[in-house]
């Protein structure tokens, strides 16, 4: 596909929020642009998927939109210019589900995950160095080179034993790993972004724009290569001179509950996404995608849920799927006290309690 195909009529969507693709086959993105191109090395090989992940939060793959269409276009432009999304909702609304959508539909394989809190730094996203781990690997592999103790190898037999790598104790973070050079792009999850220090959103700048970063500790060392973990279980990369630059620019997804602003500098590397509640129709085939049926009761349920948002109240779709799951057991009465019950399942967060 073509940069220009992609902009003529409706064909430039590649993402319909439906989590499948029309015919089956994950589409192939357009070029990125010539200033969001990037020529990391060497190519990492594709990650896993993670079915699970996917099915906890998103359920089994549906028909209906979980975006309205103007959501659709605000990610579609930013998978075409490569730039994160700034994902703003109430809590609970599915903004941290975008991502799972993103890469199942695309088939980007698992999503990373970086859960920021009050003291998360940028490192905490691009890797992390057990020096302490290492020092004590280093003592343990001098203490064989001793007089009359007997080396061994890494095979267990004899023979002088290499040092420690230095790879072997340092592990990227979420971040690190997404930009990784991968030949098609991996999908971050940068959740709740506004319960951050001050400063981050402003030491993410340059790596957002850049695509990559340095890992000072094997800039300094003696090899040309290492070969570091992964946030991806088991997962390994070789990284050449300490230096780490993406590929394909990851999908990323930013959430934000709108606790507080963002430098103006920040925002403008980012598409906005403000989040919608969902219509019934919507709501209806996530139940369906999450059941697989659409259980007795559920439609009274759902419109009681959609009253409950349209009257101003702040609720969250795990909610909703809490009470059909309770009520569709068929032993549950919905009666003087099942109804008290259902009303604290689906209270208004709004309220504190």
């Amino acid at each position: 596909m073509s940069a220009p195909d992609t902009v003529n009529g409706e064909g430039w969507r590649i993402f319909h929020a439906t989590g499948s693709s029309p015919d089956g086959v994950p589409p192939r993105l357009p070029s990125a642009p010539p200033w969001r191109q990037f020529r990391g090395e060497p190519p990492q090989s594709q990650p896993p998927d993670d079915d699970e992940a996917a099915i906890r939060r998103l359920g089994s793959a549906d028909d209906v939109p979980q975006l309205d269409q103007d959501g659709i276009d605000v990610v579609n432009a930013a998978l075409i210019l490569r730039r994160p999304l700034l994902v703003t909702g109430s809590p609970g609304i599915g903004k941290s589900s975008l991502a799972y959508l993103i890469s199942r539909e695309l088939g980007l394989g698992r999503v990373l995950e970086w859960n920021i809190v009050s003291r998360t730094t940028l490192r905490d996203g691009l890797y992390s160095h057990d020096a302490m781990g290492r020092a004590q690997a280093i003592a343990g592999w001098r203490a064989n080179l001793l007089p009359g103790v007997a080396a061994v190898g890494r095979d267990g037999t004899g023979g002088e034993q290499p040092p420690p790598a230095l790879g072997d104790f340092i592990t990227l973070g979420a971040l690190g790993t997404a930009l990784l050079p991968y030949d098609r792009p991996r999908v971050l999850l940068v959740d709740e972004l506004d319960k951050s220090d001050i400063d981050l959103p402003n030491d993410l700048l340059h790596v957002l724009e850049n695509g990559s970063y340095d890992v000072p500790e094997l800039i300094r060392a003696a090899a040309d290569t290492a070969r570091v973990h992964t946030a991806d279980p088991g997962g390994l990369a070789e990284i050449w001179q300490g230096r780490v630059e993406c590929r394909e620019f990851p999908i990323v997804v930013i959430t934000s509950n709108g606790e507080r602003e963002f430098p103006a500098a920040f925002r403008r590397r980012c598409l906005p996404l403000e989040m919608r509640p969902p219509t019934r129709e919507q709501l209806l085939g996530m139940v369906v995608s999450h059941f697989g049926v659409l259980p007795q009761g559920a439609e009274p349920l759902v419109d009681e849920f959609v009253s409950r948002i349209q009257s101003g109240g702040t609720h969250a779709l795990d909610q909703l799927l809490n009470a059909i799951q309770l009520t569709a057991t068929g032993t549950f009465r919905t009666d003087t006290k099942g109804r008290t019950l259902v009303e604290k399942l689906l209270r208004d967060l709004s309220k504190g309690r």
